[in-house]
């Protein structure tokens, strides 16, 4: 697997996602900036991480969203090409408009810290095949805005397609999300957002490694 991470001005992850991708496939991933207007073919997965980049004062995510890169990003996941986008990756995903809905401010208005539990609602997406449908695994959160929100319609269509991919469990949902949704994919199935941080919990001197499961299985697919 031939990988990418996107780094913008403020996001602060890129090094804990390059280091996860490393460790899992074996091969260090290409680092695109945000004036790239190209990325090329031989690219198997991109993914944006999390931090604060610049302009989420506004909204998060909202100036990332704008910048060249994003339209390359576009293009690649028209072509059927795998993208990843945690925390402010998913905000900014979102503000492109390559998933649904909208991330506000946690209810509690406070940056949250800690370990949830997420649901695996679908395991047959091409990053949780390595999961079981209904597993409870844990997950690091670092965020202010990642209440999650769509309209009813919305909601339930992306319920019939299994576009939500992972809900908070057993009462650790950090900031109010609408149905306890922590990850949601596109139609296609080919574009992940989820606000916790599964490069964080890979090997055991993470304390578990109960976030490798996600670029396993991406790898597994792609060497398929």
């Amino acid at each position: 697997m031939k990988s990418a991470v996107v780094q913008l001005p403020g996001l602060n992850r890129d090094r804990d996602m390059i280091a996860a991708l490393t460790k899992i496939s074996g091969q260090a991933p290409v680092t695109i900036w945000q004036t790239e207007t190209e990325i090329t073919d031989d690219i198997d997965l991109i993914v944006i991480p999390g931090g604060f980049s610049y302009g989420d004062y506004l909204r998060c995510g909202a100036i990332a969203a704008r910048m060249p890169v994003m339209q390359a990003i576009k293009q690649k996941a028209e072509q059927g090409v795998k993208v990843m986008g945690v925390c402010n990756g998913f905000q900014i995903l979102v503000e492109a408009g390559m998933l649904p809905g909208a991330l506000m401010r946690n209810t509690s208005l406070k940056f949250v810290c800690k370990d949830v539990k997420l649901e695996v609602v679908n395991a047959e997406t091409d990053f949780t095949r390595a999961y079981g449908k209904g597993q409870i695994i844990r997950c690091p959160v670092a965020h202010h805005d990642g209440n999650y929100f769509v309209d009813a319609d919305t909601l339930a269509s992306m319920e019939d397609k299994g576009q939500v991919v992972f809900r908070y469990a057993e009462g650790t949902n950090p900031n109010g999300s609408l149905s306890d949704i922590a990850g949601v994919i596109n139609a296609r199935g080919n574009v992940l957002g989820m606000m916790p941080h599964p490069e964080n919990l890979i090997e055991a001197a993470h304390g578990g490694s109960d976030g490798r499961g996600l670029f396993a299985s991406a790898l597994d697919v792609i060497a398929a």
